[in-house]
């Protein structure tokens, strides 16, 4: 049964905490926030990962706890003793959307989240998001929502994921069959919903990753103790527009920064190492899937991001030269289980 607090519904999800990670976005942070008021059922905690640590984001997010003070009301004291919805959890430098989330995450796992719905800024809820969720959070532990690009259509996303050669696979099936979900063994963290209990068997995100592959990597590790799935509900809408280039109306390839470029191809390093971990690291296929990485970003540079090639170029390099230093770092240690 569903019971309704200040205008909002409370779902069958218990202690759902949707985790936030922002840095110098103000205005889009800014339709999230809006979106979320307007949520068919009020989240327990909402908590944001400041990476910027600003004032402006700091006054901005004051002023949306008292918004959802007013709509929802206080909700059910958390480990601490604390009773508001909102919490701001300013970061002393930018650990980027890795660190982020991984911080955000722990955050919510000590107040007692039950459930943890993870997003960045660049995006907006749908109303009955969470509802579409928590139609399958009685038989699944990880959870992910399809989404609507900033123009409106469905966001293409690749959600499985070729262990071998470490890539997505770009010939998935696209249907979703009479089950009305596919399983999955990757997950994103623009939307993504996971379960207190996966977290304890697998830890938190992996900070070191600092951006890309990490929440590939974190839905592979999900994979191992779970069956995560993606449902055809359309939970949120991207809101950031992004220049790329449409390949014959299937998919998209979407423009991204050198920075972007060169953990692309660092983070396949760390990639690597828990594939070895769990008995799925195959060198030479690895080292073929590298280059099929390293080839597509490559294609981006000269369909997308031309303007930036030379430099581009450099930071794939570089990345590449960093994964074989961390493929063979001897101090290497995986994230711990919390439980």
């Amino acid at each position: 049964m569903h019971c309704r607090v200040g205008g909002g519904r409370i779902g069958l999800m218990e202690k759902v905490a949707m985790v936030v990670v922002t840095f110098k976005r103000q205005q889009l942070l800014g339709v999230l926030f809006e979106s979320i008021t307007k949520l068919t059922q009020a989240p327990w905690r909402i908590v944001i990962v400041d990476n910027e640590s600003s004032s402006e984001t700091a006054g901005m997010v004051e002023r949306f706890g008292a918004d959802i003070t007013r709509q929802w009301g206080k909700t059910i004291p958390d480990a601490s003793g604390n009773d508001q919805r909102v919490v701001y959890v300013p970061m002393d430098h930018n650990a980027g959307g890795s660190g982020g989330f991984s911080v955000g995450i722990r955050k919510a796992y000590g107040l007692g989240a039950q459930w943890f719905w993870v997003m960045d800024d660049d995006v907006a809820v749908l109303p009955e998001g969470l509802d579409h969720l928590e139609k399958w959070s009685g038989s699944h532990e990880v959870i992910q929502g399809s989404r609507l690009d900033y123009d409106g259509g469905p966001f293409y996303w690749q959600y499985h994921f070729l262990v071998s050669l470490g890539i997505p696979d770009p010939i998935a099936p696209a249907g979703f069959g009479y089950a009305g979900y596919k399983v999955m063994n990757t997950m994103c963290f623009e939307g993504g919903m996971i379960s207190r209990n996966v977290v304890e068997k697998i830890g938190l995100p992996d900070p070191r990753f600092f951006i890309y592959w990490d929440d590939t990597l974190y839905g592979y590790l999900a994979s191992k103790v779970t069956s995560p799935i993606i449902i055809p509900d359309m939970v949120m809408r991207r809101t950031r527009e992004i220049a790329n280039w449409d390949i014959a109306g299937v998919r998209q390839l979407n423009s991204t920064s050198d920075m972007n470029r060169y953990y692309i191809m660092r983070n396949r390093g760390y990639m690597a190492r828990y594939f070895m971990l769990h008995g799925d690291y195959r060198p030479l296929l690895f080292a073929i899937g590298t280059l099929a990485t390293c080839a597509k970003e490559v294609i981006r540079l000269v369909a997308v991001d031309r303007s930036h090639f030379m430099t581009g170029l450099r930071e794939l390099i570089h990345g590449w030269w960093d994964s074989r230093a961390l493929l063979h770092d001897p101090s290497w240690q995986p994230m711990p289980a919390l439980k």
